[in-house]
Order: structure tokens, then sequence, then C-alpha cells
């Protein structure tokens, strides 16, 4: 794959899902079109890193430092470094005194995956949690909020990663031909990106996040339906991991 290649595959998505958010397309319909949406953006990030082997200056290391702004920043680092995770970058998240911070180490085209991705479904966390509605009989409509928001990240999160798995799946098969190589191909560039991160943080451990509200089942729901083919590419728009805000 080329770049003129890589950039005809993106038109694709474009397209598939500028008719998903069609008003005049059934829910059915649009889901099928985001899931193909969604594994032409997996296929690219393979196709990037098999380039990559044959030309390594179109695709390097790198890293990112992004300031996680409030209302709600624990819950956008949670979906931050679960799609991070996903999109195989390595995501530390770090709490400081002036507030929460993400480090992602990726290859650069995995970097670019993870800030169109990451823009769009926070966009759409934002619109689904407008228009949520509080039971009457929550105890407390912030804590209620906050387990939404969580489901719902965790739902698109998981969406994310099957995608991933299913087109990492089928590139390594025994039946493609080029099956051993892509494994090699994405091993080594696991191996390399984790290794930048050991080296820049020698010592971490796992974070958790928890939640008290139940509003999980209906947030969960609806990331169920969240674009997560990276609706929103364009150039028009800010790069969501120099800052975004909800």
């Amino acid at each position: 794959m080329n770049t003129e290649a890589s950039s005809r595959l993106l038109d694709r998505v474009r397209k598939l899902l500028a008719k998903a958010e069609d008003e005049s397309v059934t829910p059915p319909e649009a889901q099928a079109l985001t899931a193909k949406a969604a594994e032409l953006m997996a296929k690219y990030g393979i196709d990037r890193a098999l380039l990559a082997a044959e030309r390594p200056e179109t695709d390097k290391p790198s890293n990112r430092m992004i300031d996680i702004d409030n209302p709600w920043a624990r819950v956008k680092a949670h979906l931050l470094c679960g799609l991070g995770s996903s999109l195989r970058c390595q995501a530390i998240l770090l709490s400081t005194g002036t507030g929460t911070k993400v480090h992602v180490f990726g290859f650069q085209s995995d970097l670019e995956r993870l800030d169109v991705l990451y823009t769009s479904v926070l966009i759409q966390m934002w619109h689904g949690l407008a228009g949520a509605q509080v039971p009457a009989w929550s105890r407390s409509p912030r804590a209620w909020r906050r387990s939404w928001l969580l489901g719902f990240a965790t739902a698109v999160i998981s969406r994310v990663r099957a995608a991933e798995h299913a087109a990492a799946s089928r590139a390594t098969s025994p039946d493609d031909a080029e099956g051993s190589r892509t494994a090699l191909v994405l091993a080594d560039r696991a191996q390399v990106i984790r290794g930048e991160a050991e080296r820049a943080y020698p010592l971490t451990r796992t974070a958790r996040i928890t939640y008290s509200g139940t509003g999980y089942r209906d947030g969960y729901a609806k990331g169920q339906q969240a674009d997560i083919g990276a609706g929103r590419v364009t150039r028009g728009r800010g790069r969501a991991l120099t800052g975004a805000r909800g």
C-alpha cells in the first residue's frame, strides 16, 4: 500500500459514515455502514504497518502528552487509554497537581487513527449524554451521568478492540500468503512501542475506574450504536489529542 492508496481508503471511510449519519438511513443500515467503516479503519492500520516495514520513513514511533480537562476528566482518560490500547498504542495515565494527563506512545499512523477516533467518539458521547434522561428515582444525577459515560466508553472500546482483533486475525491467518510476515511486523511494532513506554516509565501499575451510579447499562447500550470508524476525518477539526474538552 502507498500513501495514495491510504488516502483512498480513508475516503471510503468518510463516504460510508456520511451515509450512516444521514437522517433518512434506518438504525440497522447505519450500524452496518459504521461497522464496515470500522473494518476499513482497522485494515488501514495494518496496511500502514506493512508499508512501514518496507519504507520505515513512512511511519515512525512517536508520542504525545495529552492534557485531559474537566468535566469528567477521568472518564475521558479512560476512553482515551482504552482506545489507545485497542489501536496498538501504549497509554500512561498521569495524575498531577494541575490535573490529568495521558502520555501516549505509538507509531504515527496509529496515533493518527487514535486522534480521529477519539475526537469522533467524544462528540458522540456528549451528544448522547445531553439526550439521556436521568431517571426520577435516581438519588444522584451526577453519579448517574458518570456511570452512563463509563458505560458508553466501555461499549465503544469493546467494539473497536473487536474490529482490530478481527482485522489482525484475517491478516495473520495461515491461509494468507503474507500471514506470517504480517504477524512478525505487528509483533515487532508492539515490542518497539512497549519498549518506548517502559523506558519513559519503568514503574507503572494498572489503574481502575469505578462508579456508583445506575446509568451504566443505558450508556453501554448507546455506545453500542456509536460510529467507530473515525466519523470526523476532516482537516477542519482541531486536534483532539492536544486537549479535548467536554
